[in-house]
């Protein structure tokens, strides 16, 4: 079930962002990326899970923000933010959950004016299509499987994040012959 509801999260977001032009139709494979994920989401869960009866939208969103951030380090200076052991709280610290999407953005994308706009409006309706898929599971709140549901949403938007980052720095994932 939870499998299924993740590859339907995946398939929705790959079209809807190739739609946007956000990402090829291959996505991209950064293992160091996706390595750090399990530790991200470990930290991240208390605040995100604080944050979503209220703030649906930005408990799902700021995960987006954070692959975006991710595969930014991964370009710049990799050698560097991979030591740092809990990356979410290092960005998290910066100005606090709350202003941790204007910190990507601005700090770490260096996203201004209508960029930086535009990105705010793309992340927020992909969080938005995510938690409405989400509400249509009619999972019961509070149960194992809606905990899972939620984690599954984050992971999706934080490899989508991370391939609409690369995507935007260059890396085009093309077939060899």
């Amino acid at each position: 079930m939870i499998e299924q509801f993740e590859e339907q999260l995946r398939q929705d977001l790959h079209q809807f962002l190739r739609s946007m032009n956000e990402i090829d139709a291959r996505l991209p494979e950064c293992p160091d990326v996706e390595e750090k994920w399990e530790q991200i989401v470990k930290t991240y869960i208390p605040d995100g899970i604080k944050e979503f009866n209220d703030f649906p939208s930005a408990s799902l969103g700021w995960m987006m923000y954070i692959g975006m951030a991710v595969a930014k380090f991964w370009d710049a200076e990799w050698e560097i933010y991979s030591k740092i052991d809990d990356l979410y709280a290092y960005m998290r610290d910066k100005r606090g959950y709350d202003a941790m999407d204007e910190y990507i953005r601005e700090d770490v994308l260096l996203l201004r004016g209508v960029d930086y706009t535009v990105l705010e409006e793309l992340v927020g309706e992909c969080a938005s299509r995510v938690y409405n898929a989400l509400r249509h599971q009619n999972i019961e709140p509070g149960t194992k499987e809606a905990f899972n549901a939620y984690v599954s949403c984050l992971h999706q938007l934080y490899f989508f994040g991370a391939a609409m980052q690369l995507n935007r720095m260059g890396y085009h994932m093309t077939k060899m012959n």
